[in-house]
């Protein structure tokens, strides 16, 4: 039992666990929103209907494409959501974060294109003289 709790109590689970829980509560609100006033406007103007509620029938089916472009525009706003408010700011913080890239310590050879060090006169796979580097 102790070490299930350790596994419990580790960080990670539980900033996983919270991220999950706010990430359905948000996902709620962004569907909320797109429901309650996007898709009011984007409604055939003049009918006053919700545009949840245009659908079509074949056979006796009835098919709520509607509700479907409610759920398509609220995914969208919510990847959006996502991608600016979490994805982007950390990838510049990574960039920052990680610093200027390394001096690379090997040039191609000119006559096979492969790696060889810097300081090689000779390549060691096509043993073609390469001379020093620039």
């Amino acid at each position: 039992m102790k070490g299930f709790r350790d596994f419990i109590l580790r960080g990670n689970v539980v900033g996983l666990a919270v991220a999950f829980v706010i990430g359905g509560a948000f996902g709620l609100l962004v569907q909320g929103f797109v429901k309650d006033f996007i898709t009011p406007l984007l409604a055939i103007p003049g009918t006053g209907r919700d545009f949840a509620d245009y659908t079509f029938t074949v056979g006796h089916g009835t098919f709520r494409y509607g509700d479907f472009v409610n759920l398509v525009i609220a995914f969208v706003m919510l990847a959006a959501a996502i991608y600016f408010a979490l994805v982007l700011p950390m990838q510049k913080w990574e960039a920052r974060r990680a610093g200027p890239p390394a001096e690379s310590t090997t040039r191609e050879c000119p006559e096979c294109l492969s790696k060889i060090p810097l300081a090689a006169s000779r390549c060691a796979f096509c043993t073609a003289q390469v001379g020093p580097a620039a």
